[in-house]
Formats: structure tokens, sequence, C-alpha cells
């Protein structure tokens, strides 16, 4: 019986899932596989109607043509069909041992109307090992059970198991009014503290938001869940997990301290872990991070000491570097010696090691009298495999003790597997010819479903809006003379808030990063002139006007809207007085057929200019379909 706890409010299943008391539950029990050849051995559970695990599966792999093969009448023979491997795949089976194997059966096919499953050679027609399944066998499905109910604060409908390791609670409402509320599960009638934290519907473990009618899934993450757990392979006496993708363990050694953080993430992402710019709080601004990432090229993974001076990426603010900068750049010392790295199955594992006591004055101190606010964040790299803005972190203080007796120690194997990304909005084109007049703002970036959804991933904070709509395509008609007005902040004292626009052949932008060299290879179509020592600079900056997330918004929440539609609907403009700069673009006969509009010191901000003799619809389309094939 499992019992799900949210406050001091119950729901509890009856008769849905039992759980075993020697294991953890895998499904509904099939059967052993019988041994005939090749040391096939295993057990076999239905997870639903549709999978089946096999666990501890063995098989020698020297069959000539053996397949999983699965029948609806008499025995294993002939007669029967294939069921793809655990990648899907109908490939000859290769050798197993100790497996854990999970199969979904091919479409138009049920678990309970199968009569057996077996390890067949379709050549020799011989059976190396079987399993019958029972009559009348009913494989595991979904089942309702009561409402949260019990306070005022909460209310939902009929709580769902979706499956074994799949909660979902259809209209949930929670006033928001706890101090320290969780979702929380565990064994038996009644909720007791032998339960455990589980994630938030977005991984977080922190202090539950309010819920305004939603409908909340909630994933276990125990087996059989769709991805299969695992458990970093080393992990030192303290352990904290900060996320249910991430999490980090330390110890302490003299005047030494190792760290290993351990995050499910793609090759292209990166974590950031350190020390807090506060001693009082989480704060990011004058924090002291390893920037972590692997380098599968190398086989190697990186634990680069930085710098927050402003929550941008590492850009030159009249001279000097600001942002998020390797203490590298800024005339520092990388005080982070990495000793481990891998990379298995999505999960990513990098261990270093540092001194307490700060090497340099741009570094903080790990202290032990006091617990030690930390940061964190996840996030893609740009380009250059610098860090570009983060997709997960926090919004509650996080502390640690690095001394705690006894040590302390909250982490839980990870799930790992293959993680979905929402559809990205669809990508607005502006092609009437009439069109002379572009205006041009700043926003927030989406997200999965904005920019970071799009062909070249980029991951900046801020976007271009570009006559209301989120870095749309562009239709400009050589021969004709355009007018953009910009409003992307005239202050250059600012790294965050400086966007001059530019019209670029380089799809990225933030031109004001490069060298002088790689400046001068850049080919610029507008927005920029030569200084007298050589360097570009922009032209067109104009006052700030910008989309921000209203007040009290979660903007780690920005995927759960449809479309970009209804995401704009809920951001509210702050525009400065003053009129907007304007960059008088037009095309002729030497640009190319595509150009791009970006941020002079932000890379990766903007979109696409196709450059024609026509105007013609959906030309960003054809672009894109023609480049995949």
């Amino acid at each position: 019986m499992i019992t799900l706890c949210f406050l001091l409010l119950i729901a509890v299943t009856k008769d849905c899932v039992s759980q075993d008391e020697d294991g953890p539950y895998r499904g509904k029990f099939i059967g052993k596989l019988n041994s005939y050849h090749h040391q096939v051995s295993g057990e076999v559970y239905a997870v639903d109607d549709f999978t089946i695990l096999l666990v501890n599966f063995n098989y020698d792999g020297t069959g000539d043509d053996t397949f999983f093969w699965a029948g609806d009448s008499g025995r294993p023979g002939p007669q029967g069909f294939i069921v793809p491997n655990e990648y899907g795949r109908t490939n000859i089976l290769e050798r197993y041992y100790n497996a854990e194997v999970r199969l979904a059966v091919p479409e138009g096919k049920r678990i309970s109307r199968i009569k057996w499953l077996a390890v067949y050679d379709i050549g020799s027609q011989n059976t190396f090992g079987d399993v019958y399944v029972p009559d009348d066998f009913d494989a595991p499905a979904e089942r309702a059970i009561g409402p949260l109910a019990g306070s005022p604060a909460v209310s939902s409908k009929p709580v769902r198991l979706l499956d074994a390791s799949t909660i979902l609670i259809p209209e949930l409402r929670y006033d928001g009014s706890g101090e320290e509320v969780y979702f929380w599960v565990g064994v038996g009638p009644q909720p007791s503290s032998k339960g455990e934290k589980i994630p938030d519907e977005y991984g977080y473990l922190e202090p539950l938001r309010r819920y305004a009618g939603e409908d909340v899934r909630l994933a276990l993450g125990v087996p059989p869940a769709p991805r299969r757990p695992a458990a970093p392979r080393a992990r030192l006496p303290h352990c904290r997990q900060l996320h249910r993708d991430l999490q980090v363990s330390w110890e302490v050694f003299g005047n030494q301290l190792t760290l290993e953080v351990a995050a499910r993430m793609d090759e292209d992402e990166y974590v950031a872990f350190g020390i807090s710019g506060s001693d009082s709080a989480s704060r990011m601004l004058g924090a002291d991070v390893a920037v972590l990432q692997y380098d599968a090229a190398q086989q190697r993974g990186l634990a680069t000491d930085y710098n927050v001076t402003a929550a941008a990426p590492c850009v030159q603010v009249l001279g000097a570097w600001r942002g998020v900068c390797a203490d590298a750049v800024l005339g520092g010392l990388d005080s982070n010696q990495v000793f481990g790295a891998r990379r298995e199955d999505g999960l990513t594992v990098i261990s270093y090691r540092r001194t307490l006591a700060a090497a340099e004055p741009m570094d903080r101190d790990w202290a032990l009298d006091r617990p030690v606010y930390v940061v964190w964040a996840l996030g893609r790299l740009d380009a250059a495999r610098e860090p570009a803005f983060h997709r997960l972190y926090p919004r509650h203080d996080v502390s640690l003790r690095l001394t705690q007796d006894p040590p302390d120690n909250d982490c839980v194997p990870f799930t790992v597997g293959s993680r979905s990304a929402p559809p990205p909005w669809e990508v607005a084109e502006l092609f009437d010819p009439a069109l002379r007049v572009f205006t041009f703002r700043l926003g927030p970036a989406g997200g999965a479903r904005g920019l970071a959804g799009r062909p070249l991933r980029h991951s900046p904070p801020l976007a271009w809006y570009v006559n209301g709509q989120l870095a749309p395509d562009l239709q400009l008609r050589r021969g004709l003379q355009y007018v953009f007005k910009v409003y992307g902040g005239n202050d250059p004292h600012s790294a965050t808030e400086y966007h001059p626009l530019i019209v670029t052949a380089e799809p990225l932008g933030g031109l004001e990063r490069l060298s002088e060299l790689a400046q001068r290879q850049a080919r610029v179509l507008a927005g920029v002139h030569y200084t007298r020592r050589g360097r570009l600079a922009p032209t067109a900056a104009g006052p700030l006007c910008m989309a921000r997330h209203a007040a009290g918004a979660d903007r780690r929440r920005d995927d759960d809207y449809g479309t970009f539609r209804a995401f704009n609907r809920s951001l509210q403009w702050q525009c400065a007085a003053g009129a907007p700069a304007e960059l008088l673009v037009a095309p002729n006969t030497t640009w190319p057929d595509r150009v791009y509009y970006q941020s002079f010191t932000h890379a990766g901000m903007g979109g696409r200019i196709y450059v024609v003799d026509k105007h013609r619809r959906n030309i960003g389309r054809t672009g894109a379909a023609a480049a995949r094939a």
C-alpha cells in the first residue's frame, strides 16, 4: 500500500499496487524464464498491458538468429512475432548479464492476450528459454484513488496512479500558506516520518508554491519507471540532493575540500556550483562558483573557477569584464583541481578539490564553523562553451554544514534516460511587402519553447522582440531601404541591459566579447562603425524598452505556456522615455541570402533575415526543411 501525503492531508491507494517486502516494486510478476539453452534466465514482470520488464536477465549471446519472440496461441514455435529489444530495434540479440530489460510489445498487441514470451532462434527454430503468461492475467492498469482532503488549504479531484511510478493530482489547489510544505510519500496506512520527500513536477525539492486548480504529475523515480535508477559509483560521506537531476557530495580533509557533483544533463550543458555572494542567503551576485562540464572530445571533465559580478554572460563593460567570468579572464587563478570525471547514460559526475581558504581576493572561503550558503544552476553552454542562461536554479536559500556529525546525506539514485523537451513555439514571419519599419524591443527568451528550442539552440536570458514577436524571421528585399527602430538600452555601464542592434552575416552576434582579430573577421552589415583604434563600436541602442515577468512569476515555468501568444500576455512592459535609435538597413546584391539581427554585446538574442528579390511566404520553414534533408 502506498500513501501520498501533502501537508497533513492523505490520499490512500487501495487494492491498486502491492509493494514487495523483498525488493522494489517491478510490476505484476508473470514468472521466471524456463532455461533450456545458452544460459537463459531471469524474472518477467508486466509493468502495464504494453510493457514487459525482464529482471536479472541472462543470455550468452551466441545464438545465430535469436530474438525476443512472443505468441498468442499454442507453444513457442514459428507462429509468433518479434518483440523489439530495449532500444525498439529488431536486431539479433547480443549478450546480457544480470540485465534489467524493458520491452514494449508491438502495436496492436497486449500482454493480457499473449500466451508466452521466449528467447527464440528463428533459423534453427529452437527455444532457448520461455515463460507462459497465466490464463486470465490482468496487467497493472491506471487506478483512481481518493482526493486530497482534510484541510481548507488543500483540495483536488481524485488522485490517479498512472503507473507504479507516476502520480497525477488533477485540479490541485493549495493556498501556499505553509512554510515547509512538500510532497511526501511512504508505505503504510497513515502518513509518518518514515516516508520521504519527493520532487515537485519540475524536479525541485523546495517548499511548494501556490497551486490554483492545476493538474500536477509527480514522478516517484522507482522501478519500474521508464528511466532506470542509477547512482554515482563513488560517493563522499556528505551528500545533498539539490534537484531531481543534481546532487553534490563532499568531504573535508585538513585544509582541503573535495567535492563531487553528479548531474543528469546533456553533453552541451554545464552545472555551476559554489559559495553564495552573501553570508546570510543564497545570492548569485558575488558568488564564487565552479562551472562543471564534460568535454566528450577529450574525454575529460572541467571544473573552471568563475566569479559572478552580474547576471549576464561575461562581457566587456567600458573595457572591464563583467558577468559570469572565469577567474583567468579577470586576471586571477583557477583554484580548482579536477581529479575524476565520467559520463554514462546522460549522467555526468565530476570530482574536484580546492582549499577551504580563498586563494585570492576574488574567491570566497568555505567556512567550517557555520552553515555555508551555496548557489547552483544548470544550463546550456554557448558556442564558445561558456555558460549561457540556466534552465534550472533554486529560488530558496540552500546552505550546507561541511562537518555535520553524523554526515548529512539525503541523496537518492538518479533515474537516467532520455529527457523530453516541450515542442518549441512557432517562429513568426514578417514578410509583408509593404512593411518598411520594424520596432526592436527586449524581453525574456522563453525557455525551451523559445530560442532554446530552435535549431541553433541559443539560450540567452533576453531576446529581441520585433513588432511584438519573439525573434521572428524577417524578409527584406534587395534595393529597398528599411528603418529599424531600436529600444535596446543606452547605458554602456550595464552588463545586462545594454544591447545595441547589429545586422551581421554571422549567426551569433555578441561581438563585444570577441578579440580584436575576431571582430575584424566578422562581417557586420549594419549597426557599427570603427573607432580610431580599429575596434568596432555600435551605433544603434536607444532607450530601454523591455518586457518582464510579472511580480511573483516564476520564469522556470515559461515552458508551461503552450503558445507564445499566451506567454506574451503574461509579461509586463516597462519602457524608458525617449525616441528610439534608428538604424537604416539597405540590402543590396552583395548581401548573402540569409543574415541575422543580433545584440552587439550578448550572443544569440536575435533571429534570421532572409534577403530576397521577391517576397514569399514560409521561406523560413522551407529553408529549415531543406537543411534537415
